[in-house]
């Protein structure tokens, strides 16, 4: 699995600049999981879903015999995100390394993507990754539409920040990827100009 060839973008985080604000992306930190000539597809990381694990658990019949209580602790707590516009009814799971199903495609060293349903129900049993979400849906781009919207100023990037990824405090998700880069949010402007 560690042959996969990364793109450029593989890994990073896009956060939206003012001028996306009033679309489907306004102030959004997206993790990109895959960029190529081909495109590029990632998740919405600080958006959430309006189903929780348990709802997402029966709606896909993964509760039952054998499956543990959906009233247990910590199933309740598993974070659901909005992970983008694409396939809303698709889910992925983010994780860390320490889980690593048939299905499971690394995108870096220390972060997998899964979309296979044995990821939720190892989740359910208790014997899931040590840090995951599940993205509900995606954002994609077409070849070379990703490379064009960062040149017009649509979205800064900077290298993903595990903790960010994972943290369960959706609100500053947004801030503090901006702070990590050094960068106040009073001071983004939605009028760009190039020189």
């Amino acid at each position: 699995m560690t042959g996969r060839e990364r793109g450029p973008f593989d890994g990073q985080f896009l956060i939206a600049m003012p001028q996306l604000a009033e679309s489907d992306f306004e102030r959004s930190v997206i993790y990109i999981c895959a960029h190529s000539e081909d495109g590029a597809m990632g998740f919405v990381i600080n958006r959430a879903q309006s189903v929780t694990f348990p709802e997402v658990l029966e709606q896909l019949k993964l509760v039952g015999e054998g499956m543990p209580d959906l009233s247990a602790p910590g199933i309740g707590d598993f974070p659901v995100l909005c992970g983008g516009p694409v396939e809303p009814g698709r889910g992925f799971v983010l994780h860390s390394d320490d889980y690593a199903g048939d299905g499971s495609i690394p995108i870096t060293d220390e972060l997998f993507m899964t979309g296979t349903l044995d990821v939720l129900r190892s989740v359910a049993a208790g014997k899931g990754p040590d840090k995951a979400i599940l993205v509900l849906g995606y954002a994609g781009w077409a070849p070379g539409q990703l490379e064009g919207e960062i040149a017009n100023n649509d979205w800064l990037t900077c290298p993903a920040i595990e903790d960010l990824l994972f943290d369960r405090d959706l609100d500053s998700k947004y801030e503090r990827a901006l702070f990590s880069m050094g960068v106040r949010p009073s001071s983004l402007s939605s009028n760009v100009g190039h020189a």
